[in-house]
């Protein structure tokens, strides 16, 4: 288990930063390219405004009346266009040749003409002049024009997207930061439960046995009994802490008897009831020729943490927990049911997520830490089999056989 993030942590933050440059690309050359096409449209019904226009000029049929023609081409216009002399000279009298452009009507002669010769300029940076010549050399008029409202908006938007996916990330990151802050947060208070959990019953039952001490010291043999005790005790001790420092390496496994690592932790937790103040029966059965791939030490602790869990659970007289060992054809099932509390069904998922904890011992990490053992290092599966509220919980344990 790691408690910081790595290199895999950032590649993949590298990986999403190249993802979102990708998709803002994508959208900018798609847009880029829409703006384009719409920009060739526009162009082309100037031309044929222009070529129109040629027509009218060159052709030798005076009585020709293209008014129809003219204004289906003009009416649809919906960009901004001025129509100039050959030097770029302006027909302020003449309305009609200026078209989709906005203008303060009270301004005087002088000033009109100073923003129509500013604006021509901006309209030619965009687009170069359409020509209407007569004979095909002299040139009667430019056709100026801008930019639609339509394409404005289109050449922003990309930005605005790109803008809004911005904040939408960034709001994001913060998000998922907390959220991990607080991730890692439930995970270190729930290390330290663990820690102490895991500490408490060894401790709890040294304690008991130097009572006895000091009650038999002058009994030589139940001395030394209890000497073998606290022996089991401190070693009990060293094995919780190379447990804890074995978090994140990969175990080695070895073929063992499931019905037998089961009962050394029964044994040990059975001998320290009476010390730990609880009334209560450890019972184990099933078959006890299973084996499967443990690790030992791993494996005694899912076992020690479920035991724990259903102590903590079982509230009342006449406490028991059953635990089951049955070999099915490819797998090996274990069943540890007790008759504590029970779990709502709400939260029965919840009970293997690091930190949650409903006890003031207990349910923090030690059943986040056996899933991982379960699920991650020996490839099998942990799950609430089934709870009633008042009656008791089965958790079942499925390993593959050996």
């Amino acid at each position: 288990m790691k408690m910081s993030g790595g290199p895999a942590s950032v590649n993949f933050k590298i990986f999403l930063l190249i993802v979102a440059i990708l998709i803002a690309a994508g959208t900018l050359f798609y847009t880029q390219n829409l703006v384009q096409k719409l920009q060739e449209k526009e162009k082309q019904i100037v031309e044929l405004y222009a070529r129109g226009i040629e027509y009218i000029a060159n052709t030798t049929d005076s009585g020709a009346d293209l008014t129809f023609l003219f204004e289906n081409i003009i009416r649809p216009i919906d960009f901004p266009l001025v129509i100039t002399d050959a030097n770029d000279a302006l027909n302020l009298v003449n309305r009609s040749e200026i078209r989709n452009v906005r203008y303060d009507t009270t301004l005087s002669q002088t000033q009109l003409r100073d923003f129509f010769e500013k604006k021509i300029k901006e309209m030619d940076e965009q687009h170069n002049p359409i020509l209407v010549a007569y004979a095909d050399s002299i040139i009667l008029q430019k056709i100026h024009y801008g930019d639609s409202d339509l394409i404005e908006r289109l050449q922003y938007y990309p930005y605005l997207q790109i803008l809004i996916a911005a904040l939408f990330i960034i709001l994001g990151y913060i998000g998922f930061s907390n959220i991990k802050k607080s991730e890692q947060s439930n995970i270190w208070v729930g290390m330290a439960k663990e820690t102490a959990h895991q500490f408490g019953t060894p401790i709890s039952s040294l304690m008991g046995w130097i009572e006895m001490l000091k009650m038999h010291y002058h009994d030589k043999d139940r001395v030394l009994d209890i000497t073998n005790e606290i022996t089991d005790d401190v070693e009990k001790l060293n094995k919780i802490t190379y447990r804890f420092s074995k978090i994140g390496a990969v175990p080695e496994l070895k073929k063992l008897s499931v019905y037998d690592e089961i009962y050394k932790v029964k044994e040990y937790f059975a001998r320290r009831l009476p010390q730990l103040g609880k009334s209560v029966e450890i019972i184990l059965q099933g078959d006890k020729q299973a084996n499967a791939e443990l690790n030992s030490e791993l494996f005694e602790w899912v076992i020690e943490n479920l035991i724990k869990n259903a102590l903590d659970a079982i509230d009342h007289k006449q406490g028991k927990i059953e635990i089951t060992v049955k070999e099915a054809r490819k797998e090996i099932e274990i069943d540890v049911a007790d008759n504590g509390k029970g779990i709502d069904l709400k939260r029965r998922k919840d009970i293997f997520r690091p930190g949650y904890s409903t006890k003031r011992r207990g349910w923090g990490l030690g059943l986040s830490l056996s899933k991982r053992i379960i699920e991650v290092y020996h490839k099998g599966k942990i799950f609430v089999k089934n709870s009633v509220i008042g009656e008791g919980t089965t958790i079942k344990i499925i390993l593959k056989k050996s």
